[in-house]
């Protein structure tokens, strides 16, 4: 897909974390990936990290506990690079503890972090600035 083909934009939605706001996250992904001019199998795996990303913040990061908090998630695209931010005042991400199951170990769960790396290029973890804690971004180029 040239550059040329991508337009630029910028859109964020706050959602209340827990499980059954995950179909909302994916709605809103849905229509910011419209506005792309991509194949639909990207659009879907995109959605697919997206919704992963999002079930880990609602899994790990709150413990799957009530909560009033909001988690922010931020699309962004320039000149072909997507970018996907996540913004969450749960608990610090621990970095070093972060990995999938083994693969090969066949049970339900636990793969969202390996299907995150495949689908994305780049994976990073960063503290929060206030009123955030932690700040997850993920990134792919669509020039590809």
């Amino acid at each position: 897909m040239s550059q040329s083909q991508i337009i630029n934009l910028d859109e964020k939605r706050d959602f209340e974390v827990n499980s059954s706001n995950l179909k909302h996250v994916r709605s809103f992904c849905r229509e910011v990936f419209e506005k792309l001019n991509i194949k639909q199998d990207l659009k879907d795996e995109l959605v697919l990290a997206i919704a992963e990303a999002a079930q880990n913040i609602v899994k790990h990061a709150y413990n799957n506990e009530e909560t009033e908090d909001k988690m922010e998630i931020k699309i962004s695209v320039s000149n072909g690079q997507l970018e996907i931010g996540f913004f969450d005042k749960g608990r610090p991400v621990e970095k070093d503890k972060i990995r999938h199951r083994k693969i090969d170990d066949i049970k339900p769960g636990g793969l969202g972090t390996f299907f995150i790396q495949q689908i994305m290029d780049a994976v990073v973890f960063k503290e929060g600035e206030k009123p955030w804690i932690n700040h997850l971004i993920l990134s792919k180029n669509l020039n590809n």
